[in-house]
Order: structure tokens, then sequence, then C-alpha cells
């Protein structure tokens, strides 16, 4: 019996840690994995224990100085035999020197602040189960292949702090799914995705210049797919116009998670984030 072997993972494997994060009841989207792997394929890291993999987590670095940790999973038979610390440390040592950022469940947070993360704010999933019929694509709102990428890169920089443009070059075009902008007096003054999942579709980001721009939006993206599958929307909780949002449509909270920082906490203009772009990535 050999130790824990912990490397990168190929594309390939990248499709696994996909099935454990669905099987963990994550709710991961049908193509997040080609986007995920785009903006640092050596950042998906699998632990393999006598030639299997059994565990999991993700470690990517941003330009700018940022990195951000997910599918921090381990197989259930696995589990409380010290593999997963192994995975946690090689994945903190990977974005050494980096601010670092990462979305836990709300029960682990003590021990994620024994690593030095810092609770910043918590992040709520809510659900749409019935979608209004006055839900249309509304004026102003357009595909944002109808807009230069480099106005939507530079808007998403800043909301999100840290440039990611091979990773947006994906997210905009999500099969099954659409990317929308908002534009106000021919300026960009807001975008969101809404992209299928295991379960429903899922909206992320949502980002905007104020609370209307974001309710337009919103109706936009759903009055976008035809099925009445569930609709998934993750509003930081400081946020209170994104709560205001989601309760004006009756949405029901199903999940959250603790985003928490490591080193300097980026001072990231959460009034204008109404839905995050993913759990696993930031």
């Amino acid at each position: 019996m050999g130790g824990l072997n912990i490397r990168s993972m190929n594309r390939d494997e990248v499709d696994w840690a996909i099935e454990l994060a669905a099987a963990e009841g994550w709710n991961p989207g049908l193509s997040d994995a080609e986007a995920f792997y785009t903006q640092d394929p050596e950042g998906f890291i699998v632990g393999v224990l006598d030639g299997k993999p059994i565990g999991c987590i993700s470690a990517i670095a941003y330009e700018g100085g940022f990195g951000f940790i997910g599918f921090y999973i381990v197989e259930p038979p696995y589990r409380g035999q010290g593999y997963g610390i192994q995975l946690w440390q090689h994945a903190i040592r990977r974005l050494q020197g980096r601010t670092i950022g990462l979305d836990g469940v709300i029960d682990q947070v003590d021990n994620y602040s024994k690593s030095g993360f810092t609770l910043v704010h918590s992040n709520i999933r809510f659900e749409l189960n019935v979608h209004p019929e006055s839900f249309t694509r509304e004026p102003g709102i357009i595909p944002a292949d109808q807009i230069a990428f480099e106005q939507i890169k530079q808007y998403d920089q800043q909301l999100f702090l840290f440039p990611r443009p091979l990773f947006l070059n994906k997210w905009l075009n999500p099969p099954l799914g659409t990317a929308l902008v908002a534009v106000e007096n021919g300026r960009l003054c807001g975008y969101g995705v809404i992209r299928p999942c295991r379960s429903g579709f899922k909206i992320g980001p949502l980002f905007a210049d104020h609370a209307k721009i974001a309710d337009t939006l919103f109706r936009s993206l759903c009055a976008s797919i035809s099925s009445e599958a569930p609709v998934y929307l993750d509003v930081p909780e400081v946020n209170q116009e994104g709560i205001r949002l989601a309760h004006r449509y009756g949405m029901e909270k199903v999940f959250g998670t603790a985003r928490m920082y490591k080193e300097h906490l980026p001072p990231a203009p959460m009034s204008r984030t109404f839905g995050v772009t993913t759990f696993e990535l930031g």
C-alpha cells in the first residue's frame, strides 16, 4: 500500500471531479468543466491512492495575485484518514503569496479559520420554482456577443477585481444557456449568465450598477429559457437589494456558504454583485 500521490488532473479527471461535486449535491453546470479548466489547468488537483483517484481539490490562480479554492472532496470510504488535509495543504502551498478565497460550508468555518481564513460574508442560494408570465426580454438587454468582449472583460474586472479573460471567453458562451448584457445610453451597466445544471439552471454572475438593472437582467435571463425548471441564484447576504430581488419573486433559500479570505481581503463592491459567478471559482 503506497501513500497518496498528489498531482494536477488531466482534462478527463476534471469531469470526474464534477461528478464528485454532483454526488455531494452541489448541482454543477453541465458544461462547467471546460470553462473551469481553461482558467488554470494546473490548478485542478487529484489525490491518487494505489492507482485510484480518491479525492480532489482545486487551487485556481488568477492574474494579479488572487487564488480560489474549491472542489475540496474526498470520497466517503477514504474520509477521516488524513487524505483530505494532504490535499488541502498542497492547495495552500500552490497559492502561497496570493490572496486566497473560498466558499465553504457553514459548519466548516472554524476549521478554515484555523488555516488563517477570515469570514467576510455568507452567500445564500435561492431557488425560483414558479416563472411569472411577466418574465420577458426587457428593453436595453442584449446578447453578450453583440458587444465587444473587451467591454465585458473590463466591467467584470471592476467587480471580480482580477482579470479572468480565459475563463470569461468560455463562460459567456454557455451551451444551452444565455449571456446577456444591460446597456444604458450606450454604456455597459450590467451582465449576467444563465446555464443549465444537473437540476434546473443557475444564474451567475449577476452584476449590475444598481438594483433596477439587476432586476431587469434577472427577468430577461429567466425568460431566455424555455423550460419551467427551477432557477438558482447565489446572492451575497450583504447585498440587501439582491436579497429583496429574490424575495420579490418568491424564491426560497435552499443552501448557504461562507465566503472567506486568507491574507489581504479584497475590497469587492458587493453592492453591485447580485449573484456570484460560482461557488467553485469565485
